[in-house]
């Protein structure tokens, strides 16, 4: 099937050309006919599966049809739990609108930076807004928006608002909008929360469900290597010079982590930078821009860039810390191998989590050879421990085994 038998206008199909999309992806086939019929819409894809497009393109179309009024308005509102997810999805709607006849103004705010730009920018209201929860109310306590003309909301990584603690702001920001809306809701997961979510909020919705086609399935190749602890900076750095590789994305479970790593392999002459929540906007978007462009070899990352992210012909994606959900393996491997490219997948393993990475095997129906490479096999055994009734996270450790690691991280790394 073509864009255009899915009833696109002119401009937005002269804007997807220019985007070099060959054909729509099952999600955009779906979903937006649905949407422009104005249903409300439940959608379960994946990352990677083209959601941004499935939602911006047919509300792109339904705003151009209709006037636009005056006064600090909403036409439609997009809420996002990241900063770099909200900027991405911005960019993405402005690409799209660029050849409608009527412009689209399309705000993109988050925290982390200055209010007052914003508010500025919000003088005379917004066809659409992309928005985090939080700089969202802000921007309402503020009197510079208001929320009583949207027509159209998108909830987008909606699972992840919820583990991020978003809760109570989509309560209050969902309190402020309309009745008579139309919504669409996008997640890669439906935990019990989310679904309660969506049926107090949608009207006889469209139910989709993408899972990935085994003929479509990102072409990554996973693989588990054993390692201490302490050895795992030095590991890294001798993939990384053995493979050649050009850009690495490094998952790690803290924000010190990510200096700290860094920082080893800049000494190393390896460049790299770290990218967490306690950067400023701007370090942030830096930092992802310089990993984009070539100009860092190593983004060493918290989940903040596990999902969402689409990192053009990023060959590798390493789990220097394994992630603490099963699901997020997939969010975090799936920065690779996107576009029909080809990609690896690196997890460290050592004894502390080998039962952990067990069970995102088997959740996930892997079952991965365990590597040893020379100079870096593990001293430590790895054990199989049970599964306990709560979830799995690796073998429990003593506090002497706390101790020795933190001796041994301090002299090792």
């Amino acid at each position: 099937m073509s864009f255009s038998a899915l009833g696109l206008s002119e401009p937005l199909l002269r804007a997807i050309a220019a985007r070099n999309y060959p054909a729509p992806t099952p999600i955009q086939t779906l979903a937006i006919p649905a949407v422009l019929r104005g249903q409300d819409v439940q959608a379960s894809a994946q990352t990677g599966s083209g959601k941004t497009a499935a939602f911006a393109l047919p509300m792109l179309q339904l705003l151009a049809a209709a006037p636009r009024e005056r006064g600090r308005l909403v036409r439609a509102l997009i809420l996002v739990p990241t900063r770099e997810l909200a900027a991405q999805i911005g960019e993405s709607i402005r690409l799209y609108a660029r050849f409608l006849p009527t412009p689209v103004k399309t705000l993109t705010v988050y925290g982390g930076v200055s209010i007052n730009p914003q508010m500025m920018a919000l003088g005379g209201g917004a066809d659409v807004i992309v928005a985090t929860p939080g700089r969202l109310l802000d921007l309402i306590d503020h009197n510079a928006v208001s929320l009583a003309a949207v027509s159209l909301l998108v909830l987008d990584e909606a699972d992840r608002m919820f583990s991020l603690g978003f809760t109570d702001e989509l309560n209050r920001l969902l309190a402020l909008l309309p009745r008579r809306r139309q919504n669409l809701l996008f997640s890669a997961t439906f935990p019990s929360a989310v679904q309660a979510l969506a049926d107090s909020l949608l009207r006889d919705p469209v139910r989709l469900d993408v899972p990935a086609a085994p003929a479509t399935q990102p072409d990554i190749v996973q693989r588990a290597i054993e390692v201490d602890p302490p050895r795992r900076t030095q590991l890294l750095r001798h993939l990384i010079e053995t493979h050649q590789w050009t850009r690495v994305l490094v998952f790690v479970a803290t924000k010190y982590a990510t200096e700290h790593v860094a920082e080893k392999l800049r000494k190393a002459g390896i460049d790299a930078t770290a990218l967490h929540g306690e950067l400023s906007q701007g370090a942030r978007t830096q930092a992802l821009a310089d990993f984009k462009a070539g100009r860092v070899r190593v983004l060493l990352a918290t989940d903040v860039a596990a999902r969402g992210l689409d990192i053009v012909q990023l060959p590798v994606v390493v789990n220097f810390d394994l992630p603490r959900s099963a699901v997020d393996y997939t969010h975090r491997i799936g920065r690779t191998g996107r576009a029909g490219e080809s990609g690896t997948a690196v997890n460290f393993i050592s004894a502390a989590t080998h039962a952990h990475f067990a069970l995102i095997e088997k959740r996930h129906r892997l079952n991965l050879p365990r590597e040893q490479i020379e100079g870096f096999a593990p001293v430590e055994t790895m054990v199989d421990v049970p599964p306990s009734p709560g979830g799995i996270k690796g073998r429990r450790k003593s506090k002497k085994d706390k101790l020795r690691e933190a001796a041994a991280r301090r002299a090792g790394q």
